[in-house]
């Protein structure tokens, strides 16, 4: 399978998957948001439909880690994904959600305020590979 089709197919079941959330459960599927109701406690329904949607991504990870025959998860060291993963956080606050809830539902449903963040993200995304490649001299 083709990279760009792989990214396809990931990108329409993504949507797929918002959409689906949206009308069955009139949730938005920003991944920050659900999971700050799992860490909250919220109330037995609200934790499980959280749970099964987070459960649901990591399984899916997983399938398709076996599928395309991936064995690590990230070059990475622990503690370089760690501090990511609280700069991430820290991050998501700051935003006001993640780049799944802006971009994927926040743009779909015309938010001034995710068309906004999803501009801001991607000018610092550029930013930051231009600084890394160009003026760091790093590789890709």
């Amino acid at each position: 399978m083709h990279p760009w089709l792989s990214a396809l197919l990931g990108g329409v079941l993504i949507g797929l998957a918002a959409t689906w959330l949206l009308w069955a459960n009139g949730r938005i599927a920003g991944v920050s948001g659900i999971v700050d109701g799992i860490v909250r406690r919220s109330s037995w329904t609200e934790w499980g439909w959280r749970a099964a949607f987070v459960f649901g991504l990591v399984l899916a990870g997983g399938v398709a880690m076996h599928v395309v025959g991936q064995r690590a998860l990230s070059p990475a060291s622990w503690p370089v994904l760690v501090v990511a993963g609280l700069l991430v956080g820290y991050g998501t606050t700051l935003g006001g959600g993640c780049t799944s809830g802006h971009g994927v539902c926040g743009v779909g449903r015309l938010s001034k305020r995710s068309i906004v963040a999803v501009l801001v993200f991607m000018a610092t995304a550029i930013a930051t590979v231009f600084v890394v490649r160009h003026v760091l001299g790093a590789a890709a």
